[in-house]
């Protein structure tokens, strides 16, 4: 039952990213595309320093972590840059069908070498199957 909750948490949070690439296109044509990236970072910035406030470990923890973990901050904002940038050019379903690809490519490489202290998972046909048929709805949709 864990698990079947699990997923639909993922799958919610996926369509999260559809919505959000789908208000940060139209926001960046109107304010510029490093402004409505930067209103996106300072709301969810908001949102969990509250959360923290009543729910978050100290601070001190995460500040004692290796900071090679930490430079997966970068990472997200030329993310919600690039969705800014795509989603008016090319349209949401292209943009996130485009995103999941290079998603499942390197996560399927990060599970098969385990890699940042990842488990490792063999890459097998049917993963390699996977990311084939989403090559090609990516193709599809393109």
């Amino acid at each position: 039952m864990q698990s079947i909750l699990t997923l639909f948490l993922v799958l919610c949070a996926g369509m999260g990213l559809s919505v959000e690439a789908g208000l940060l296109g139209p926001l960046g044509e109107e304010v510029g595309h490093l402004s409505a990236t930067l209103s996106i970072f300072m709301v969810g910035g908001l949102l969990l320093t509250l959360a923290m406030v009543f729910f978050g470990a100290p601070l001190g923890t995460l500040f004692r972590q290796p900071r090679w973990l930490l430079t997966g901050g970068v990472l997200g904002p030329v993310y919600v840059i690039v969705l800014t940038v795509t989603t008016p050019l090319v349209g949401v379903g292209m943009t996130m069908v485009g995103i999941l690809c290079g998603q499942v490519a390197a996560s399927l490489a990060i599970d098969h070498f385990g890699l940042f202290g990842s488990e490792r998972r063999a890459i097998d046909g049917y993963r390699v199957l996977a990311l084939a048929m989403i090559l090609m709805a990516l193709w599809l949709i393109y």
